[in-house]
């Protein structure tokens, strides 16, 4: 979960799908729905995914609340999801992530470099919070 559910939440969740599959049920919301951002699809397709037909959500959006966990990635984010464990009984998990238009530069390649920085990141802490969740399902 994000603020707009453009970037960061939609690479995490593009990248949970594509090293866990079936065995972890993953989806993506923003505490608002934004419009796609067309550097989330270069960076991605750099690995050889794509966020396929994707549209932004909000978590109002979602039509299962029955999650066991909720990663946030952004503090706008996050409050949005401490708010909801008032009202149903999920974890949630802070993973301050760079909002990369915030840091991109002039040129594409700097934008894109912003990009990338955060996709490595999210491949990193996906693969390592959920390789063990994943394993014991299966």
């Amino acid at each position: 979960m994000c603020g707009q559910n453009v970037i960061r939440s939609v690479m995490a969740e593009v990248l949970a799908k594509h090293y866990f599959g079936r065995s972890l049920y993953v989806a993506s919301a923003g505490v608002r729905p934004g419009e796609n951002d067309p550097f989330v699809e270069a960076a991605l397709d750099e690995l050889g995914l794509t966020i396929g037909k994707h549209r932004p959500h909000s978590l109002e959006d979602l039509e299962d609340l029955n999650f066991d966990l909720i990663v946030t990635l952004a503090p706008e984010a996050h409050h949005a999801a401490l708010d909801l464990t008032a009202r149903y009984p999920v974890e949630v998990e802070y993973w301050p992530t760079m909002d990369p238009t915030l840091a991109a530069g002039g040129s594409r390649e700097q934008t894109l470099n912003a990009y990338r920085a955060v996709r490595d990141t999210l491949v990193d802490r996906v693969r390592d919070r959920f390789r063990y969740a994943a394993k014991a399902r299966v």
